[in-house]
Order: C-alpha cells, then sequence, then structure tokens
C-alpha cells in the first residue's frame, strides 16, 4: 500500500500564499503521477495539479498562473505552491498518487486525509 500524509495547510488572507506538501511512504516504487484535487463545502471534488515522474505538469484552468505543483523524488514528496489565493480557493485538499500516468479521467488509487485551506476576505 502507499500512504499519502498533506501538510501546510491553513488559514490565509486573500491574495496570500501557502504550499501544501505530500510525502508518499510504503510501496511507493513505481509511483508516477501524483496531484492535489481540492473539495469546497456542498462542491464535488475538483481535479486542481498533477505532474508526472517526467515532470510534466497539467492544471485547472482556475489555478493556471497562481499555483505551481513541483515534486522531489528523492524525498518521495510532492508540493503546491498557492500563489495570490482567492476565497473561492477556499477547500479541502487531497494529495493523490498513481503508478499510471495522468491523463484523461485520470482515477488514482492512493489518497491522503486532507489539509484544510481557508481563505479569509
Amino acid at each position: 500500500q502507499v500512504q499519502l500524509v498533506e501538510s501546510g495547510g491553513g488559514l490565509v488572507q486573500v491574495g496570500g500564499s501557502l504550499r501544501l506538501s505530500c510525502e508518499a511512504s510504503g510501496l511507493i516504487f513505481g509511483i508516477n503521477a501524483m496531484g492535489w484535487y481540492r473539495q469546497a463545502p456542498g462542491s464535488q471534488r475538483e481535479w486542481v495539479a498533477a505532474i508526472n515522474n517526467g515532470d510534466s505538469t497539467y492544471y485547472v484552468d482556475s489555478v493556471k498562473g497562481r499555483f505551481t505543483i513541483s515534486r522531489d523524488n528523492v524525498k518521495s514528496v510532492v508540493y503546491l505552491q498557492m500563489n495570490s489565493l482567492k476565497p473561492e480557493d477556499t477547500a479541502v485538499y487531497y494529495c493523490a498518487a498513481d503508478r499510471a500516468r495522468y491523463g484523461t479521467d485520470w482515477s488514482p488509487p492512493f489518497w491522503g486525509q486532507g489539509t484544510q485551506v481557508t481563505v479569509s476576505s
């Protein structure tokens, strides 16, 4: 099994920044794509960003230019740098991982427990 543990969430004002981290452990051999989803109250879980082992990155349109996903394969950590935060970014952010590459209809089998991000106006 693969365990994913997120950290770095918190309360931030509009326009501020946060960096989320997600550390993978366990049977991480062969992990290819890692990414982030979020779920706001009363909303469905939304994919935010993904990164393949070759470092190709993908973003939902609403965060392009503001969020940056990166990974450290030595430490088995994926990061989400979030800048220019908006109230609509408020959500629980979940880390996800897969032995497959990110692509259309990505359905990662491994998930973290989530970390709360709250953007206050």
